[in-house]
């Protein structure tokens, strides 16, 4: 299984995983009709993600690979359920609201996330971490006094379900280290494969939409899929609070993506959010910074 020569290296893998997974509500906002078809969207996304995830386990292990599963244990299968339900409510939430008060919700994943990484794990969270919450934080703030709901309260809902979702699969890449951990991502999207067919084939609907769609919902799949397997690498020298405060370039460029008018979608964000995103992106680097010249790593090892 592959894994990082140099433990300080996690920081900019991780940082580059949320980059890949701030282009999803670029994706979406192309979807024609995307409230339309959520669970064909899911099916297709489910699908792609465990076909590569499985290809890549494949090369990485040979045919034995599969052995995996049989290893997942309960630690793999709470991780793969919140992660699951991370993907399924993400889609509601953002065809329910703006990308922004999606991606707004997906900001809080650190805090829940070192909130059940202290409870369950018994992880410490130092003061240069608690100094990059905070600022977060205030971005944060600054963000939600800027992205009222208006009647979208459901994607809001639908978002902040999301975020505990993923925070779950954050603390569980921590709990147990030999758990395959690429099985377990493997496994989630397995969960929204299933639980789409389950919802389609009860109400007699197809399987697949448009071509353009089908084209889109795989290339989200993909990008969430390669985005997860480098914060999977990531998981093994970070404590899980720092790994989704790192995360968080996906909320910042989410927000940037949909907002250039030349890429198609000019989903113009307030003055607000703009504010909160450089707030974000502060707490990023400070982060960074603190702990790439720290001598001791911190991360649990």
């Amino acid at each position: 299984m592959f894994e990082l020569k140099n433990p300080r290296s996690a920081i900019p893998v991780v940082l580059i995983a949320g980059l890949f997974w701030s282009f999803g509500p670029y994706v979406v906002r192309h979807i024609d009709n995307a409230s339309s078809v959520p669970w064909q969207y899911l099916w297709t996304r489910g699908l792609v993600i465990f076909l590569l995830l499985n290809f890549f386990l494949f090369i990485e292990e040979g045919k034995e690979f599969y052995k995996n599963y049989f290893k997942i244990g309960l630690s793999g299968f709470i991780g793969g359920t919140g992660l699951g339900l991370a993907m399924i409510t993400f889609i509601w939430s953002i065809t329910s609201t703006s990308a922004a008060i999606t991606l707004l919700c997906l900001a809080a994943m650190p805090f829940i996330t070192a909130l059940l990484g202290f409870l369950f794990l018994k992880e410490k969270i130092s003061t240069s971490v608690l100094i990059s919450i905070f600022i977060a934080a205030i971005g944060l703030s600054i963000m939600a006094f800027g992205n009222h709901p208006k009647g979208s309260l459901l994607g809001l809902l639908f978002g902040l379900i999301s975020a505990i979702g993923f925070a779950i699969f954050s603390v569980s890449l921590r709990w147990k280290k030999e758990t395959p951990k690429f099985t377990t991502v493997a496994f989630a999207g397995l969960i929204c494969f299933l639980f789409s067919s389950f919802i389609i084939m009860s109400n007699d609907f197809s399987f697949l939409s448009s071509g353009k769609n089908e084209a889109l919902f795989a290339t989200h799949g993909t990008l969430v899929c390669v985005g997860l397997i480098l914060y999977s690498i990531g998981s093994k020298n970070l404590p899980a609070a720092e790994l989704t405060l790192l995360s968080l370039t996906e909320v910042v460029g989410g927000i940037f993506w949909v907002w250039l008018p030349w890429l198609g979608i000019n989903e113009i964000p307030s003055t607000n959010t703009i504010i909160g995103g450089f707030f974000i992106f502060i707490a990023i680097f400070y982060y960074s910074l603190i702990t790439q010249n720290n001598k001791r790593f911190i991360g649990l090892n």
